[in-house]
């Protein structure tokens, strides 16, 4: 559990609970109580933490699939060039960022004006959604969202595939086909986990600020802050036999 791999998956279970925490207390506490209200500050509070957890798991994904790159494609030099000191300053850099990235566009939003009605058509409050209900020039925002859109979901993309073209072609030059297997089973997990991942968050965003909000866009909403979240830890640990012996002898 010392493992590179373990590290950022321990680190990838905070901004789960992070970015769960953020939405599911108050989701139960309006439907318990049959509301459906939330303060602008609780709003805004909501916003950044989700946004904190969303952005900063995509990087952390884009390190992990590094981490499978070095592990497969430079196994000799994986224990000295993913040292826990690197594991460290990789981390540090990824919460740096996240962090930054999030408050700048936080800000940005707190600082509008809303005129009012100010009704979400979603469960949790997100930027394009509160964007839409902004009386005030909304320029500003918009460009630090398409320009965190385009940085942090292509470029991280771009990275997480770049990546995986390298692992395939190396995997590919292994003699056998349980060699193959064997070798491209460890990044299984990951991939599995940064195909879901994506794949609702493309779709959720790909829609300008300015559309309207649909039924299918609060499912994908659903998918990203609750049902990938529950899924991650049992993706990655039931991968791992010793865990997956321990939970067939507790079941």
């Amino acid at each position: 559990l010392h493992t590179p791999m373990y590290f950022f998956i321990s680190n990838l279970a905070i901004l789960d609970l992070v970015g769960i925490s953020s939405v599911l207390p108050k989701m139960l506490e309006n439907l318990i109580l049959g509301k459906n209200t939330i303060s602008f500050e609780g709003c805004v509070t909501q916003l950044y933490t989700f946004t904190f957890s969303g952005s900063t798991e995509l990087i952390l994904l884009t390190v992990m699939s590094y981490d499978r790159y070095l592990a497969i494609c430079q196994p000799f030099h994986y224990v000295t060039m993913m040292s826990r000191g690197t594991c460290i300053t990789l981390m540090a850099g990824v919460w740096g960022i996240g962090m930054v990235t999030s408050l700048i566009n936080t800000l940005l939003v707190a600082q509008l004006d809303f005129c009012g009605p100010n009704s979400i058509q979603n469960f949790l409050c997100e930027i394009p959604l509160v964007l839409a209900l902004s009386c005030s020039s909304t320029y500003l925002s918009e460009i630090m969202v398409y320009m965190a859109d385009i940085i942090l979901d292509m470029g991280n993309f771009l990275l997480v595939t770049l990546s995986y073209c390298c692992i395939i072609i190396t995997v590919l030059k292994i003699q056998g086909s349980a060699g193959k297997w064997k070798a491209f089973s460890t990044c299984s997990s990951h991939l599995a986990i940064v195909g879901l991942f994506y794949s609702t968050i493309i779709y959720t965003y790909i829609e300008p600020t300015s559309a309207p909000f649909k039924k299918k866009n609060r499912t994908a909403s659903i998918m990203y802050t609750l049902v990938t979240p529950t899924l991650n830890p049992l993706v990655y640990s039931l991968r791992n036999k010793v865990i997956k012996v321990a939970f067939w002898k507790i079941v």
